[in-house]
């Protein structure tokens, strides 16, 4: 499999991504490490408009189901834990309209890997019905939802 990797410079590109900068590769919790990526991504974006934030992250989820559905042939399983490239989606949807502070980055962080691990209805029919690149990038943005319609009612809870 990494001889097909090295052979096709596009292979390379697509597992780079896919694996969030390889770090998908981490042996404990590659989840985990791919929504601490998401966290740093997360940083370079929060200062754009929503409008922004709105669009590019609809443009790498559409980016996502593509290099995850390669990723998936590429590596020849389904949903690789390697891939992680949803978790950083994920963590970017929690975040939509959170405001700025470790402490909502933190909060968001928790409740999208509880959301994502735990995958209540309809996450985990989500991600068994659906297949490839698709499946792979809508559970993790359908526990980005739950996690963030907790963290607003907390918001406009404590104002």
């Amino acid at each position: 499999m990494f001889a097909l990797i090295r052979e096709k410079p596009l292979n390379k590109l697509i597992i780079f991504l896919a694996t969030g900068f390889y770090a998908g590769y981490i042996p404990i919790a590659p989840g985990t490490a791919g929504s601490l990526v998401g966290i740093g991504l997360y940083l370079l974006l929060n200062g754009l408009s929503i409008a922004y934030y709105l669009l590019i992250i609809s443009f790498l989820f559409i980016f996502g189901v593509y290099i995850s559905n390669e990723a998936e042939a590429l590596f020849k399983k389904k949903d690789p834990s390697h891939v992680v490239f949803d978790e950083i989606i994920g963590m970017l949807v929690t975040m939509i309209l959170i405001p700025a502070g470790i402490g909502w980055l933190v909060a968001g962080f928790l409740l999208f890997r509880f959301f994502d691990i735990l995958k209540p209805y309809p996450i985990r029919d989500i991600e068994k019905r659906m297949n490839g690149g698709i499946g792979i990038m809508l559970d993790d943005v359908a526990a980005g939802i739950y996690a963030n319609v907790l963290l607003q009612g907390v918001r406009l809870y404590v104002g």
